[in-house]
């Protein structure tokens, strides 16, 4: 059966998804995307990501033709006409077609595209013996040049960072602040271990504030971990117990080399193991039924 995709008001045939070429989000990056995740038909944490959807979208001054609920229920609809339980949605929301000049206000109508198909980000068998990453010579912009919690259209900052691992042959980079601190990943967020506690960039650091970050830091603290938001270097992290990232579409993965330096004994940690069962767990029964 051929996905349909839900294109500004009705769902269409992927051939038919069809957006111009004057489109604000084609032409400059402007606008904002969810990615998000359904588990054995339910979606998870649908309502953060929404919220999340919407506060991107006030920050640009982009107003989105649909209420909260109504975003929700096409959100809902999207995996139901595609007949998935386990699936990656992802809502776009643009500007929407303007000039060719860069004037928000020559684009009249916002465009909402919503994609509900699956996603593999790693083989599994990377999730068995981990990631190598390396470090980006590419720094997480400042909040006060675009500030990370617009999950905006314009991923270059990344983008710039991913060309550097493929060039190195990692999985992924770690992307550390001006000053030099680790901020997140160029998709994920980024955790480290050291005994019993579970450590993550701060968010004054330029981070994105993942639904997934937030969802591991809450299965870590009811297993009994101390979880703690702070700074730190790369000598930190090159000399942790153990490393991992989260994200909607990575959930939990292991990393096991960073900048040549093997993490540990360089193999998936079991902390990461306990964390990663226990987001499981937790995304099949926390979420919002189809």
């Amino acid at each position: 059966m051929s996905k349909r995709i839900f294109l500004d008001g009705s769902f269409v045939e992927p051939q038919e998804a069809r957006v111009s070429v004057f489109d604000h989000g084609f032409l400059y990056g402007d606008g904002v995307f969810e990615g998000i995740r359904a588990y054995g038909g339910r979606i998870f944490r649908l309502k953060a990501h929404v919220e999340r959807l919407f506060s991107s979208a006030k920050t640009l001054m982009l107003e989105i033709p649909y209420t909260r609920a109504e975003m929700t229920e096409l959100i809902l609809e999207a995996c139901r006409v595609n007949g998935l339980q386990d699936a990656y949605i992802r809502v776009v929301v643009s500007r929407g077609p303007g000039d060719l000049g860069l004037d928000p206000l020559k684009c009249p109508k916002p465009s909402v595209v919503i994609i509900a198909d699956t996603i593999t980000l790693y083989p599994e068998d990377l999730y068995r013996a981990g990631l190598k990453v390396c470090t980006s010579s590419i720094r997480r912009q400042r909040a006060e040049a675009l500030n990370p919690q617009i999950k905006s259209l314009n991923y270059l900052n990344s983008i710039l960072a991913k060309i550097e691992a493929n060039q190195r042959g990692c999985q992924e980079v770690v992307m550390l602040s001006e000053e030099g601190f680790v901020a997140e990943c160029s998709a994920d967020n980024i955790f480290m271990v050291r005994g019993r506690k579970v450590i993550t960039p701060a968010p004054h650091l330029g981070i994105l504030l993942g639904i997934t970050r937030d969802a591991v830091m809450e299965v870590a603290r009811a297993k009994g971990y101390e979880v703690v938001e702070t700074t730190f270097t790369r000598h930190e992290l090159w000399n942790a117990d153990e490393v991992f990232l989260t994200g909607t579409a990575a959930e939990i993965v292991s990393v096991v080399s960073i900048d040549e330096r093997i993490v540990a004994d360089g193999k998936p940690g079991p902390v990461a193991t306990e964390l990663q069962a226990a987001f499981r767990e937790l995304a099949v029964r926390d979420g919002t039924p189809l």
